[in-house]
């Protein structure tokens, strides 16, 4: 290895190898680090054409790297981040770039960050699986402006392209580049979650075969709700069970426990930490979570059996593709609250707008909606400065919304009757309900929190003072009178 490559990437395996093929291919000279000397040999016995620096020695690698060195992290999250940045630390100076480029969590690329170092530290989020790390990812980067600067050269390249260009863009300071790929892998729990259960109900509901689900599937595809996920949904329903003769769907020989590799989780814990409302999402990982636990839903199964379907009668596809939409509506204005009071909160400076552009191409929640999303935030400026308060607030969305409510309700109601399971389009629509109702039920929870509690109150009449009623039947109850003001 000489001083002679553009870039460095440590960590070759499926993600790592793609992502400096990719690089190699845009015409980088891309060096690369992994410590099993099997796997550096065999990547490149394999893609010779990528012409990758490749070796099994670190020392050799950063001195390979052309000054300022910058490294690209792909290794497993967690503790496997932190002592690769240890085995760098002595390896490098003042000036080089390292960008962890993996799923950490944000609270240890924030502890990462405060970490005393003369390198530049970064966290960015990658989406799009092994496929989008060869042929372009979307790119969430964040952290130290000017790292970023000398990076966006690289990344705009090996980007995907949508409409509006290569798909990243700087997402804040600190951890807001690791904080927005995980919300939008919460986002995608939700939207996963959302179409198995129409899916679901389509073929127990309706009583439609796999392959009429399909169908049902590609035709939504060619309208508002295409997307990535959409369009392998239908795929995946017209793929036949190669060990079955009769050419039954592959889906129904596939064991109904859903996995989770904890990003979802962790969107739901940040969402509760900052709180800010997110059902659906909660819903999509408590879902796969009961999904988990399939010995006791074949027990219950036993003892509570029978449906009753009398309630799909009145319905068609049509009325699940509004339910579906207007789900997903509901689903991404509780992401995109999320980032907003993030950034908030954190000082991130993150633009909605621009975050919605980058997952337009290249991730796995790309779909013709974030179009309209981009827009949305848009309209007023930059987001951190204008748009909507909430994405529903969005005249657009705000139409769209209102038009497809009735059938919301009629697939939400009907699911319930026959007893099928659909936490997802339910909190959805829970959600919807508890924003647009005022009064609400909160005035009880409040009047019972000051009742066996004294966590006093507020009036309507004049928000913002405290206020605690000595309530009869209390052990306090001395007056019986009207609530006084306490200090807030």
């Amino acid at each position: 290895m000489g001083d002679r490559n553009d870039i460095g990437v440590i960590g070759l395996g499926v993600m790592g190898a793609n992502l400096a093929r990719n690089l190699a291919s845009r015409g980088f000279r891309v060096a690369g680090y992994n410590r099993n000397p099997e796997r550096v040999q065999d990547l490149g016995r394999e893609h010779p054409e990528a012409g990758l620096d490749l070796t099994s020695s670190l020392e050799a690698f950063t001195r390979g790297l052309a000054r300022p060195r910058k490294v690209i992290l792909l290794v497993s999250a967690g503790p496997a981040v932190g002592a690769m940045l240890a085995q760098l630390d002595p390896l490098l100076e003042a000036g080089d770039i390292v960008v962890d480029a993996g799923n950490s969590l944000y609270s240890d690329t924030d502890r990462r960050l405060r970490e005393p170092r003369a390198w530049a530290f970064l966290g960015m989020g990658v989406s799009g699986g092994e496929e989008g790390a060869l042929r372009g990812p979307a790119i969430m980067p964040g952290g130290d402006r000017a790292a970023y600067e000398t990076l966006k050269p690289f990344l705009e390249a090996i980007a995907a392209r949508s409409a509006s260009g290569p798909c990243v863009a700087y997402c804040g300071s600190g951890s807001a580049g690791h904080f927005v790929k995980m919300v939008h892998n919460g986002i995608e729990y939700g939207d996963m979650q959302l179409i198995a259960e129409t899916a679901l109900l389509l073929r127990q509901g309706l009583g439609l075969t796999a392959a009429q689900a399909a169908e049902v599937f590609e035709d939504w595809n060619r309208g508002d709700l295409e997307s990535y996920l959409v369009e392998i949904t239908a795929r995946i329903l017209r793929t036949p069970d190669p060990q079955d003769r009769d050419g039954a769907p592959l889906v129904d020989a596939i064991l109904d426990r859903a996995a989770q590799k904890g990003t979802g989780q962790w969107t739901v814990m940040a969402a509760a930490d900052l709180g800010v409302p997110i059902p659906t999402l909660a819903a999509a990982v408590e879902a796969r979570s009961l999904s988990a636990d399939r010995p006791r839903r074949l027990e219950a199964a036993r003892l509570f059996p029978g449906s009753n379907l009398a309630g799909f009668g009145d319905l068609g596809p049509e009325d699940l593709r509004d339910a579906l939409y207007a789900s997903k509506i509901a689903s991404y204005t509780q992401g995109f609250d999320l980032l907003r009071r993030a950034s908030d909160v954190h000082h991130f400076g993150t633009s909605l707008a621009e975050v919605a552009r980058i997952w337009t191409a290249g991730c796995i929640i790309r779909a013709r909606f974030l179009d309209d999303v981009v827009r949305a935030f848009s309209r007023n400026g930059p987001a951190q400065d204008g748009g909507p308060e909430l994405l529903v607030f969005a005249p657009f969305f705000a139409q769209a919304l209102a038009l497809r409510v009735p059938a919301w309700r009629k697939v939400v109601a009907a699911a319930a009757l026959a007893g099928l399971p659909i936490p997802g389009l339910a909190a959805s629509l829970a959600w919807f309900d508890t924003l647009r109702t005022s009064p609400g039920s909160a005035s009880l929870i409040q009047a019972q929190r000051d009742y066996f509690g004294a966590h006093t109150y507020e009036r309507l009449d004049h928000p913002g003072q405290a206020v605690h009623t000595s309530w009869p039947g209390t052990s306090l109850d001395d007056t019986g009178g009207p609530g006084r003001p306490v200090p807030m």
